[in-house]
């Protein structure tokens, strides 16, 4: 019996470690840079290095709100078990992984989260529907939020109604508040998070929301004036660096969200035998950089190219609501897919600039694979696994 247990638990880690791997490939991992690869701002195989290690960084520090999520509360009234988790896990991460390899990037948080529900309904539980309420109305407003700042932002910069150097200054420090207020693991107290601007407050002796509102503005303020400063010296210098920086944002806010889709599915059953949360974190974080060293080139390739035709300025605008997107997810809860957001940003910003080659058949097949994967992942999750429970 000891024997069937270790093996089920090797198995289960298996299987969320080649989830992660398909998903630090597919979406964490190709995502987060392909509009400062499409701007020419980076070499495709240097940003597969860099969004592997920020991805990681992301998943231990920030990972925690969507594992719990995934994990806990995507069904009612059951627990999964090993068994479930594996048939989730490998259901969608075969289907992610046929996306990496054809080009096409599936939504990773669609596959998952039909996964897990399906097998959660095939065990008996019940639909949690409060929390697909959340999900689904973050899904259907991404392509629009996401969209619609980018081609508003895209628009704005390069236009000539405002002058560039003061509005991407703003951009950097909005950007900047933002920042401020991501809760990290490490400086929130065992089992929390806190923000750098609910830090800075305290720090200084003003906490509660007067520090949390004074440390953020000082914050936005310094990072505008950098950026202004550094546009004022090297224009085109301070827009790559702008990019590249915005780049490792959403790369560090994909590990976050992402690790989540790879072992939130395993936490009922390590939780069991005395796994610490962090250490699944720190596994599902190194299956993620696999995944961006050894895969993520093609996607990147294929999201840089095939979408829309990026300059920096567009690529800018593309990133900065994919970030703000991002962040809402992890500070919520809610597993969402980076390719969603970015593909979608990419193709409002490439939108600013009149039709800047958006391929409209490739959005389309893109979309199709997307809703695809949901009703898929969602199927195949509950048939796989009643087929199992009933051979076992």
């Amino acid at each position: 019996m000891v024997v069937v247990t270790t093996l089920t638990f090797l198995v289960a880690g298996v299987a969320s470690l080649f989830m992660a791997w398909s998903i630090g490939a597919g979406s964490s991992g190709s995502t987060p840079f392909a509009p400062a690869v499409g701007a020419n701002a980076i070499s495709v195989m240097r940003a597969g290095f860099i969004v592997g290690v920020l991805g990681l960084l992301g998943a231990v520090l920030q990972g925690a709100n969507v594992t719990e999520a995934v994990g806990t509360e995507l069904i009612g009234g059951v627990t999964l078990t090993a068994a479930a988790a594996i048939v989730a896990l490998l259901t969608a991460a075969v289907l992610v992984a046929i996306g990496v390899f054809a080009g096409y990037p599936i939504a990773t948080a669609f596959t998952v989260t039909g996964a897990v529900v399906g097998v959660g309904l095939a065990m008996g539980g019940t639909p949690a529907w409060p929390k697909y309420t959340e999900i689904l109305t973050l899904w259907v407003l991404t392509p629009f939020v996401g969209g619609g700042i980018a081609y508003g932002v895209g628009r704005a910069l390069i236009g000539e109604r405002l002058p560039e150097r003061l509005l991407t200054a703003a951009l950097a420090g909005v950007v900047g508040a933002i920042v401020a207020n991501v809760g990290f693991a490490l400086l929130g107290p065992a089992g929390e998070q806190a923000s750098i601007a609910e830090a800075v407050g305290v720090g200084v002796g003003v906490p509660g929301g007067v520090g949390v509102g004074a440390a953020t503005a000082a914050i936005a303020a310094l990072v505008a004036a950098g950026v202004y400063g550094d546009i004022g010296r090297d224009r085109a210098g301070a827009q790559r660096r702008f990019l590249l920086a915005m780049g490792g944002l959403v790369a560090f806010s994909a590990g976050g969200s992402q690790v989540g889709l790879a072992i939130g599915p395993l936490v009922p059953i390590f939780s069991e035998v005395g796994v610490p949360l962090w250490a699944l974190l720190v596994g599902g974080g190194a299956g993620l950089l696999a995944g961006s060293w050894t895969g993520a080139p093609r996607m990147i390739k294929a999201i840089s190219q095939d979408y829309a035709s990026m300059g920096p300025r567009r690529s800018i605008a593309a990133l900065i609501p994919s970030f703000a997107i991002a962040q809402t997810a992890v500070a919520f809860g809610i597993p969402v897919s980076f390719n969603e957001i970015i593909v979608s940003a990419i193709v409002g910003a490439g939108y600013a600039a009149g039709d800047a080659g958006v391929s409209r058949s490739k959005m389309g097949y893109t979309v199709l694979a997307w809703v695809a994967s949901l009703v898929g992942s969602l199927v195949l999750g509950f048939g796989v696994y009643s087929a199992v429970d009933l051979v076992v």
